[in-house]
């Protein structure tokens, strides 16, 4: 699909589909899971780790334990209360961490304030980073000639979302929206390996427009509803909306919808190609975790990792 072309004025963006790309990979690791389970004896285990009661987080972990079981992935959930302090979380992360059973530790973040969220991730092995949120496999991503052992799962899934969709990389103008080290900063180190030109922006800019108006990609991932338009776009820009936020309407059900950091109704009618929310990016980021997780297990089958092991 070539989204480089200006839409007429008589059509609308193209829909980058998710859920669809997203159901293909995980049937792919389903079926994976399944030949290691006959060739190996073995099945892969993802453990998680909640600290405190936050309702957003538990409804990830839920979903994350969901779509575990659904591909055949042994889900290990660990739950601690509020009060946790640093010595109980780093304690956790290292019994989990020497455990062979489990191929994958995630930390839900954000952890409570008085945490020291670097000190926990730095505890992840490499090999079960499959967030790819340790310090080292961040430090991998930004060096030229280096790579992760791992990638962050939702920056891993805009850049399959863009080569699923056909969107040519080398050269063009790359603008992200938000700097943020789970979303942010490490899709735009992507898209620099990947020979984009690259433009940070954040809340701190003067005139988001006039960078925006210039980009081939836009990648909006600032957390504030609908704050993109579609007058600040260029015809035909890919547009990929990482933003979740809830607004108010008091004619639905809840009293609130969720809508991206796109105003999605205008800015289809100006660009190339764009991911709706909810269905565009957040269903990549559950597919890219599960793939992460087959990933370690099958590194750990191999046996030690060497430098060609990483994730490229």
């Amino acid at each position: 699909m070539n989204t480089s072309a200006p839409p007429s004025s008589t059509t609308t963006a193209a829909l980058i589909d998710g859920a669809r790309i997203a159901a293909t990979i995980r049937e792919r690791v389903r079926a994976a899971v399944l030949v290691m389970q006959a060739e190996h004896g073995f099945t892969p285990g993802l453990a998680t780790i909640q600290v405190g009661d936050n309702a957003a987080s538990a409804t990830y972990v839920r979903m994350k334990m969901k779509a575990c079981a659904e591909a055949g992935i042994r889900s290990i959930p660990h739950f601690l209360t509020g009060d946790a302090d640093q010595a109980d979380v780093e304690a956790l992360v290292d019994v989990l961490a020497a455990d062979p059973e489990v191929n994958g530790i995630l930390v839900q973040l954000p952890l409570p304030g008085r945490l020291d969220e670097e000190a926990v991730l730095r505890r992840i092995p490499l090999e079960k980073d499959i967030d790819g949120f340790n310090p080292i496999n961040i430090g991998r991503l930004a060096m030229k000639g280096r790579a992760p052992w791992f990638v962050p799962c939702t920056p891993l899934g805009i850049m399959v979302l863009l080569e699923e969709t056909g969107v040519p990389l080398r050269g063009a103008e790359a603008v992200v929206v938000g700097r943020s080290n789970i979303v942010g900063l490490p899709v735009a180190l992507l898209l620099q390996k990947a020979d984009a030109t690259v433009t940070i922006c954040h809340s701190r800019t003067r005139d988001l427009a006039a960078h925006l108006r210039r980009a081939d990609i836009v990648v909006a991932a600032i957390g504030r509803a609908e704050m993109i338009s579609g007058d600040m776009l260029r015809p035909g820009a890919v547009v990929i909306d990482v933003g979740i936020n809830r607004k108010p309407d008091a004619g639905s059900p809840r009293e609130y919808r969720i809508v991206g950091d796109v105003d999605f109704e205008s800015a289809r009618q100006v660009a190339g190609a764009i991911t709706p929310v909810p269905g565009g990016v957040g269903p990549m980021t559950i597919a890219m975790l599960l793939q992460n997780t087959l990933r370690a297990a099958e590194l750990a089958l191999g046996g030690a990792m060497g430098d060609g092991d990483r994730q490229q």
